[in-house]
C-alpha cells in the first residue's frame, strides 16, 4: 500500500520503526524501498522476512559479532520475522571478504560442528520462537551442473572485480580460484530461494549483499533491501574487535571475565558500545547520552553499567550483581577474590624446589603458551602474593596457598601435590 493512504497511525508506526531501524547502521540501500516495505507490511499484517547469512567458520561470537544480531533482535521486536541461515554448503567455500589468498575449504564435519555451537550463542540474543532457520544446502545441493552455467550467466567477471579483494588480488598477481566468485553468487541466491525482503551485514559484506538484489531482479523476483552494520573497535580502541587480537569481549566467557574486560573499553567508545552491542532502546540511550554530556553521569559509572549490561545479557541479572561486587572487592577496593581456584602442582614440575615463573604460568594454565607468560612477566603483570615479578628467569619456590595473579582478572591459588 503506498504511504500516502496509510491513516496517521499507521504513518507514525512506519516512523517509529524506521527510527529504530537506523539507529547504529551505516546504510539502507535503498532507505526508501525499506519504508515502503515497512508500509505494506503494517497494511497487510505480513512481517517482513529479515536475512542474516552465517558462514560458520569460526562459531565463537564476541561482542563485534553481535552488533548485526541485535539488529535482528530490533526486527523481531518491531514484529518481523528472522530468516537465520547456517551457510553449511557455501562454508565449504569460506567467503573470501578481506583475505589476500584463496581460504582453506571447511570440511563437512567442522560446517555441522560450527553450526550447532553458533546456534546456543545466537539465541542469547535472538528470540528463537520469531527465528526461522535454514541451511543452505536444501536448495544449493541439488542444482545441477545447468543450473549452476545459468545462474554464473547472470553475473558478469567485471562486476566481480570491482570488490576490493579481488581487485587487490588480481592486480598483485596473486591468485583467484573460480570457485570463489561462486561465493557472492551463491549468498545471493539465498535471497532467491528464500524470498528475502531485507538482509543484513557488516560494511565488509556490502557486495554480497547487494548481489542478492541484482539476483532477485534477475529471476523476477520484488529486490531485498541491504542494511549494512558498523564494525565495532576492540579494547585497544583502534583494530577491530577479534579474537586474534585479543581485543575481544567473548559472550560464552566467564562473567568476572566479561565484566573486567568491559571496564578496559577506552571511554571514547564507551557510548557506541552500548548504541551498537546492547539491549537498551533508543530513550535509554538518550537519556544516558545527556548525562555523560552534561555530567550528570560519570562515565566510570557508565562504564559500570555497561558491564553489568553484558554479564546480564549473557549470564542473567544474578551473575551481573556477583560479577559487579567481585570486581568492586578486587580492582576497586584492591582485596584478593575469596573463590580464587586452587591448582595442584606435580613435584615432578620444580627443580631444587623450584621453577621459573614463566614455566609456572603455563602450568598453572594462566596463560596459554610461554610466548603469552614471557610478555606478561615483562608488562609487570605478574604478582605472586601481591609482590611484582618483572624478571622472566626468575625462579619461584612455590608453597601452599600462595596466589598467583595475572593481569587483574586472572588468579590461581597453589597446592603441591
Amino acid at each position: 500500500m503506498k504511504w500516502e493512504k496509510l491513516s496517521k497511525d499507521q504513518q507514525e508506526e512506519v516512523e517509529r520503526q524506521l527510527a529504530v531501524i537506523r539507529r547504529g547502521v551505516v546504510e539502507i540501500v535503498p532507505e526508501d524501498e525499506l519504508k515502503q516495505k515497512i508500509a505494506n507490511s503494517i497494511a497487510t499484517g505480513k512481517p517482513l522476512k529479515v536475512k542474516l547469512g552465517l558462514d560458520p567458520s569460526a562459531p565463537d561470537i564476541h561482542v563485534g559479532h553481535t552488533v548485526v544480531l541485535h539488529k535482528l533482535r530490533q526486527f523481531q521486536e518491531l514484529g518481523h520475522e528472522v530468516q537465520l541461515l547456517i551457510g553449511d554448503f557455501t562454508g565449504r567455500i569460506g567467503d573470501p571478504t578481506g583475505k589476500s589468498e584463496t581460504r582453506k575449504q571447511l570440511t563437512e564435519e567442522d560446517v555441522k560442528r560450527n553450526a550447532e555451537t553458533y546456534q546456543k550463542q545466537i539465541y542469547k540474543i535472538l528470540d528463537p520462537e520469531k527465528t526461522k532457520l535454514y541451511y543452505n544446502s536444501e536448495w544449493l545441493a541439488p542444482l545441477n551442473f545447468a543450473d549452476v552455467v545459468n545462474l554464473a550467466a547472470k553475473v558478469t567477471v567485471a562486476r566481480m572485480l570491482e570488490r576490493d579483494d579481488f581487485t587487490k588480488r588480481y592486480t598483485n598477481g596473486l591468485p583467484i580460484s573460480i570457485h570463489e566468485f561462486f561465493y557472492p553468487l551463491m549468498q545471493g541466491y539465498d535471497s532467491v530461494a528464500l524470498e528475502s525482503d531485507v538482509e543484513l551485514g557488516g560494511t565488509d559484506q556490502k557486495f554480497n549483499l547487494l548481489m542478492g538484489r541484482t539476483l532477485q531482479k534477475e529471476y523476477g523476483k520484488e529486490a531485498q533491501v541491504t542494511i549494512t552494520t558498523p564494525l565495532i573497535e576492540g579494547l585497544d580502541g583502534v583494530n577491530k574487535m577479534s579474537k586474534s587480537l585479543g581485543n575481544y569481549i567473548g559472550i560464552d566467557e566467564e562473567p568476572n571475565q566479561i565484566y573486567g574486560k568491559s571496564m578496559s573499553i577506552p571511554d571514547e567508545l564507551m557510548y557506541k558500545y552500548y548504541e551498537l552491542a546492547t539491549d537498551l532502546d533508543n530513550d535509554q540511550l538518550a537519556e544516558l547520552k545527556s548525562g555523560l554530556e552534561d555530567g550528570t553521569v560519570h562515565p566510570r559509572d557508565a562504564k559500570m553499567q555497561l558491564a553489568a549490561t553484558f554479564v546480564r545479557m549473557y549470564h542473567g541479572e544474578e551473575a551481573a550483581k556477583a560479577a559487579e561486587n567481585h570486581f568492586i572487592t578486587v580492582f576497586q577496593q584492591r582485596a584478593l577474590p575469596d573463590d580464587i581456584e586452587e591448582v595442584v602442582i606435580d613435584p615432578a614440575e620444580l627443580e631444587n624446589g623450584q621453577i621459573k615463573i614463566v614455566k609456572l604460568l603455563t602450568v598453572l594454565g594462566l596463560q596459554s603458551t610461554s610466548s603469552e607468560a614471557r610478555r606478561s612477566v615483562q608488562q609487570g603483570a605478574v604478582r605472586i602474593n601481591e609482590e611484582k615479578l618483572s624478571d622472566i628467569n626468575t625462579g619461584v619456590a612455590p608453597k601452599d596457598g600462595d596466589v598467583i595473579q595475572v593481569g587483574k582478572r586472572k588468579f590461581a591459588k597453589i597446592k603441591l601435590g
